[in-house]
C-alpha cells in the first residue's frame, strides 16, 4: 500500500477504505509516513470532506493508536460533557462538581487553550496547588472518593490524534468537520465514559461561525458516539458574545465559584443547568429535563455543589481556601475600566477578538510554548441588550502592564453601540 495512491484518491475524491485509513493512521504514528505526505493528504480530507463510514474509521484507528481507560470497575454511570472551544466557557468548572452532588460519576479528561479560547485546565492552574497531570490509579481513585475529576489526558490516550493535530495546526486544517469530529471522539471513547454530552458552539467566538456547520459538526460527533454504542447527543450553543462576563484564568474560576454559591451570571447558569439535566437524564437520575435541572437547583441552593467542587480541589492538591478568598489566586496590578463614548444600546460584541484581547494581555497562549499571566482577563460590565450611558464602564481591563492602548483599540472596534440589539438566543438547537 503506497501513501501516494490515498493521497490520490482522497485528492480526487475516491472513498478511502477501511485498510487505507488504519495503514495512514498506524504508519504516520510509527513515523513511516512523513509530515509533507500526511500534509497533502489532511488538504485534501480538507477539500473534499470524508463520508461518515470514513470519519469513523478514522476516529476508530486514532483511538486503537494508544491506550484506552477502563473505569468498568468504578461503581456507577459514567457521564462526561466536552465543549468545542470558546470565549469565557468556563462550564466545566462548576458543572462536574454539580452533577457529581446528584450522585453521577463526571470523569472529565480537559485541555488547555490556544488562541482567543480558553482552556479548563489553564483555568483551573490559577488555583494554588491543583495538579491536572494525574496517573490512572489517582484518575480512578478520586472518582471512588469524590465522583468528579477534571484533569489531563491519563497514559498514552490516542497518540495519533495528538501527532496529527500538531500537524493541522501548522498547515491551517484545524477546521474541518471530519479531522475535528474524529480528534475529539477518539479521545472521548478512549477515556471510558458511559454517556456524553456536546456542547457544539457556535457564532463569532466558535470554530464553528455558522449553525449550519455547527449542526454538521454536532452530527458527525453524534453519530460516531451511536456508532460505538455511546449514549450521546449533542447542544448547539450561542458564542456570538462571551459566555458569563468573566474572561481570564483565575477572573473565570472565580466566577464559576459564584455560579455554586447561587451568584452566577444568568447566561453561564443556563447553560450549565440545561447540559447537566440531560447529564442527569442520561445518567438515570431524573425522568425528565425539568426534573433533572431542579435537582441542580436544589444542590446548587443548599451548597453540596459548593461542597464538592471544594472536594475535587482538595483531591487535586488545590488550596481549598480559593472557595472563600479568591484573592488567594494570581491578582492583577491594574483595573482599567473602558468607557462609553457614547449612549445607546450594546448591539454586537465580536466574542473571538474580546478572547485575543485576553491573550494579549498574558491571559491566552499564541503558540504552545507561550507562559500564561493567570491574573489578566476582561470582565465585561455590559453584553448584547445592555444600555449603555455615555461614561459607563462598558468593561473592566485586568492587566499586569499599565499601557494597553493596543488591547483598548481592539476592544473598542470590536464592541457597537446603537439604538436597538437583536436578543441572542443562547440554545439554538438539540441534536441526538
Amino acid at each position: 500500500m503506497r501513501m501516494l495512491d490515498i493521497i490520490d484518491a482522497k485528492r480526487n475524491k475516491i472513498t478511502l477504505s477501511d485498510e487505507q485509513i488504519r495503514f495512514v493512521v498506524e504508519s504516520y504514528t510509527t513515523g513511516d509516513i512523513p509530515d509533507y505526505q500526511m500534509s497533502a493528504l489532511l488538504m485534501a480530507i480538507w477539500f473534499n470532506g470524508m463520508t461518515a463510514e470514513e470519519t469513523r474509521e478514522l476516529t476508530m484507528a486514532m483511538l486503537h493508536s494508544g491506550d484506552q481507560l477502563d473505569l468498568s470497575d468504578i461503581p456507577g454511570v459514567k457521564v462526561d460533557k466536552h465543549s468545542t472551544g470558546g470565549v469565557g466557557d468556563k462550564v466545566s468548572i462548576p458543572l462536574a462538581p454539580l452533577v457529581a452532588a446528584a450522585g453521577l460519576i463526571v470523569p472529565m479528561i480537559s485541555g488547555r487553550g490556544l488562541g482567543h479560547t480558553g482552556g479548563t485546565l489553564d483555568k483551573l492552574e490559577a488555583i494554588p496547588g491543583y495538579t491536572v497531570e494525574i496517573n490512572e490509579d489517582a484518575f480512578k481513585r478520586q472518582l471512588k472518593e469524590v465522583g468528579c475529576i477534571i484533569a489531563g489526558a491519563t497514559g498514552n490516550i490516542a497518540p495519533a490524534d495528538k501527532k496529527i493535530y500538531a500537524l493541522r495546526d501548522v498547515t491551517d486544517t484545524v477546521d474541518s468537520i471530519p479531522l475535528i469530529a474524529g480528534s475529539i471522539m477518539s479521545k472521548k471513547i478512549a477515556s471510558g465514559t458511559d454517556a456524553l454530552v456536546m456542547d457544539v458552539k457556535t457564532g463569532s467566538g466558535a470554530f464553528m461561525k455558522n449553525e449550519e456547520d455547527a449542526k454538521a459538526l454536532a452530527r458527525a460527533l453524534v453519530d460516531i458516539g451511536k456508532g460505538v454504542g455511546m449514549d450521546i447527543m449533542a447542544v448547539i450553543s450561542d458564542m456570538n458574545q462571551p459566555l458569563g462576563r468573566a474572561i481570564g484564568n483565575a477572573l473565570e474560576i472565580e466566577e464559576s465559584i459564584a455560579l455554586l454559591k447561587g451568584e452566577g451570571p444568568d447566561d453561564l447558569l443556563d447553560l450549565v443547568l440545561t447540559i447537566g439535566s440531560q447529564m442527569l437524564h442520561m445518567g438515570g437520575k431524573a425522568t425528565t429535563l425539568e426534573e433533572g435541572r431542579s435537582i441542580l437547583e436544589s444542590h446548587i441552593a443548599d451548597g453540596s455543589a459548593l461542597e464538592r467542587f471544594r472536594m475535587m480541589i482538595e483531591a487535586q492538591g488545590g488550596d481549598d481556601t480559593v472557595i472563600d478568598d479568591p484573592t488567594i489566586m494570581p491578582q492583577a496590578r491594574y483595573h482599567i475600566p473602558i468607557i462609553a463614548g457614547e449612549e445607546g444600546v450594546v448591539t454586537a460584541m465580536t466574542s473571538d477578538k474580546l478572547g485575543l484581547a485576553s491573550m494579549m494581555l498574558g491571559g491566552g497562549r499564541a503558540t504552545k510554548d507561550d507562559v500564561l499571566d493567570y491574573a489578566v482577563g476582561l470582565t465585561l460590565n455590559k453584553k448584547v441588550g445592555d444600555s449603555v450611558a455615555k461614561g459607563e464602564t462598558l468593561l473592566t481591563v485586568h492587566s499586569n502592564r499599565e499601557d494597553i492602548a493596543d488591547v483598548e483599540r481592539l476592544i473598542r472596534n470590536n464592541i457597537t453601540i446603537g439604538k436597538e440589539a437583536q436578543p441572542i438566543t443562547l440554545i439554538h438547537d438539540i441534536i441526538v
